[in-house]
C-alpha cells in the first residue's frame, strides 16, 4: 500500500492537466482531492506502528531510534534538493539581472532559518515537511503517554486538529495567524489516530472488509462533495474555472481511517502482487522526487521561455507524473549504487561509503 499511496503524493504535486482547459481543472480537482489520503494515511501507519513496537518496550528506546531514521532521510532529501533549488535561484537572477552573489546569500539565509528548516520542514523544498511533521508528531503521542495519559491522546490532537481545520479549510470562521500544516495541529491527530487504533485493539476482522470499504467509497464520494462545495458553491465561483484543493477536511480523516482498518481487515492483501517489495522504495520515492521534479519543472520552464507551449500539452501531463516516480526512483537507486545511502539502513548521507572505508 505503501508505494500506492506515494504515486498519489507526487499526483499532488505535479497537477495533472491543471490550466489545460475546464476539464483538465475539473480532472485535476478530482485527482487532487482523491489523493488527499495519502498523507494522512502515512501518518496513521507510523502512529500505529509506534504503538505495536513499544507495547512491550520503551517507547523512548523506539522514538530515539525512529528519530535517527527520520533525521537521516531528512539530511538525505536536503544533501539533493538545496543544489537545484539554489542553482533554480542563480539562473532566475541572472535572467533577471540580479546579482548572483546576493541571490546566493539571500537563499542560504532562507534555507537556514531555524524555525522553518527544524520544525516546519519548508525553508527548501515545501514537499519535505512530512519528515520532520512526523518526528514531531511522534515526539507529541510519546510525551502524552509518558504523563502516564495514554488515553488522552486522541482527545488532545483532536483539539488541535480542529484548529487546523478552521485555519486552512474553514477559513470562513475564524483567521488563523500562523502555519497550521505540521505536526501540532495535522501530524500529531492522525499519528495518534494510528496509535489509538492499536492501543484500543480496533483492527476488524475480515468479516468487517465489505462494509469497510463500502465506507472507504461512501467518505471518498463525501470528500468530492465537502471540497466542491467550499471550493465553487461557497465562493461564488463556477466548478472548473480554478482548482480548489486544501490539503484536508472532516471527510478526510474518515476516508483516511475507514481505509487503514480496511486494510488491517485485509492483511494479505497484495501479498501475491510486486507492491510489497516496491514499497521498500517508497520513502525514497518521497525524498528524492522533489528534486527530479524541480529539474523538470526548470526544463518545461526553459522551453516555455523559448516559445513553446508544453505547459498546455496533454503529452506533457501525461508524461509528467510517470517521469517524477521514475526518476525519483532511478536517484534513489543511484544514491545507493553510490554507497551515499543504503536501502534498508542508513539514510545519512555518505554514512554506508565511509562505514565500507573503515572496513577495508
Amino acid at each position: 500500500m505503501r508505494i500506492i499511496a506515494i504515486v498519489f503524493v507526487v499526483l499532488i504535486h505535479t497537477d495533472p492537466f491543471q490550466g489545460i482547459n475546464t476539464y483538465g481543472n475539473v480532472i485535476n480537482f478530482g485527482t487532487k482531492t482523491i489523493s488527499r489520503f495519502a498523507v494522512p494515511f502515512f501518518f496513521i501507519t507510523s502512529g500505529y506502528f509506534f504503538a505495536l513496537k513499544t507495547s512491550n518496550r520503551d517507547s523512548a528506546t523506539y522514538l530515539t531510534k525512529r528519530a535517527f531514521k527520520l533525521v537521516s532521510l531528512y539530511l538525505f532529501g536536503l544533501v539533493l534538493v538545496v543544489p537545484t533549488f539554489l542553482g533554480g535561484k542563480l539562473a532566475e537572477a541572472e535572467l533577471s539581472g540580479r546579482s548572483p552573489h546576493a541571490t546566493a546569500t539571500s537563499s542560504v539565509i532562507e534555507f537556514l532559518d531555524p524555525v522553518e528548516l527544524v520544525y516546519y520542514g519548508t525553508s527548501v523544498s515545501e514537499i519535505l515537511w512530512f519528515l520532520p511533521a512526523l518526528l514531531f508528531s511522534l515526539l507529541f503521542v510519546h510525551l502524552v503517554t509518558a504523563i502516564g495519559k495514554p488515553s488522552y491522546v486522541l482527545p488532545v490532537a483532536v483539539c488541535f486538529h480542529l484548529v487546523g481545520l478552521l485555519g486552512s479549510t474553514y477559513t470562513m470562521f475564524v483567521d488563523v495567524p500562523f502555519e497550521i500544516r505540521d505536526a501540532i495541529f495535522f501530524g500529531f491527530f492522525y499519528t495518534s489516530l494510528g496509535y489509538t487504533i492499536y492501543t484500543r485493539a480496533w483492527e476488524p476482522s475480515k468479516e468487517k472488509s465489505r462494509s469497510l470499504f463500502g465506507l472507504v467509497v461512501l467518505f471518498a464520494v463525501l470528500q468530492f462533495v465537502e471540497f466542491y462545495a467550499l471550493g465553487y458553491p461557497l465562493r461564488g465561483e463556477l466548478f472548473g474555472s480554478y482548482v480548489y484543493a486544501p490539503s484536508y477536511g472532516i471527510s478526510t480523516a474518515l476516508l483516511s481511517a475507514s481505509l487503514f482498518l480496511f486494510i488491517l481487515s485485509r492483511p494479505t492483501l497484495f501479498a501475491d502482487t510486486p507492491l510489497p517489495e516496491w514499497g521498500t522504495y517508497a520513502v525514497g520515492i518521497y525524498v528524492t522526487h522533489p528534486t527530479v521534479f524541480a529539474i523538470l519543472r526548470a526544463f518545461r520552464e526553459t522551453l516555455e521561455s523559448m516559445g513553446h507551449t508544453i505547459d498546455s500539452k496533454i503529452v506533457w501531463h501525461l508524461v509528467l507524473t510517470p517521469a517524477t516516480l521514475l526518476g525519483a526512483l532511478a536517484v534513489y537507486l543511484l544514491a545507493h549504487r553510490l554507497r551515499l545511502i543504503e536501502i534498508g539502513g542508513s539514510h545519512f548521507p555518505g554514512e554506508p561509503w565511509l562505514r565500507n572505508r573503515r572496513s577495508n
